[in-house]
């Protein structure tokens, strides 16, 4: 669960509380909204592996990607499954396959924590990267309903 290095100069991680502005900075910049109150404590307990996590990926500039995950319980699995929530790469590290790297760590972590599967949602602004998760393992399968509560 700690740091891991990677071929290109990149280091990967969980994120710690000195991180939380960046994160923030780069979660703004994917979604265009703004930190509001109940972003800190969710942060807080991502940092605690409880319901989530938020991995870090860095280099000598800082860091330049995060990947979100949560940890959802369910009967069926008898367990824990892991759903990705956000990737994020900065523009100033494109090229150094960060998605590749941050997504694996993800799958890593998740196994290691016990979870039976790992999914994530395409929706149509994402629909595009389908390829770049197959690549990875990923299996389109069924489709999904929502209600804003």
């Amino acid at each position: 669960m700690g740091i891991q290095h990677h071929p290109n100069g990149v280091r990967t991680r969980p994120a710690t509380t000195s991180d939380q502005m960046r994160v923030f900075e780069l979660v703004e910049e994917l979604t265009g909204e703004k930190e509001n109150s109940q972003w800190a404590a969710v942060y807080e307990s991502h940092l605690r592996r409880e319901r989530g996590a938020v991995i870090v990926a860095e280099n000598d500039d800082g860091i330049v990607g995060i990947a979100t995950v949560s940890y959802n319980l369910t009967i069926r699995y008898g367990g824990e499954y892991c759903e990705l929530e956000e990737l994020i790469v900065d523009d100033s590290a494109r090229g150094l396959n960060l998605g590749r790297i941050l997504v694996q760590r993800t799958i890593d972590d998740a196994k290691e924590r016990g979870c039976f599967e790992m999914g994530l949602y395409l929706v149509p602004s994402t629909e595009g990267n389908r390829g770049f998760y197959e690549k990875l393992g990923f299996e389109v399968i069924g489709t999904e309903m929502r209600q804003t509560l």
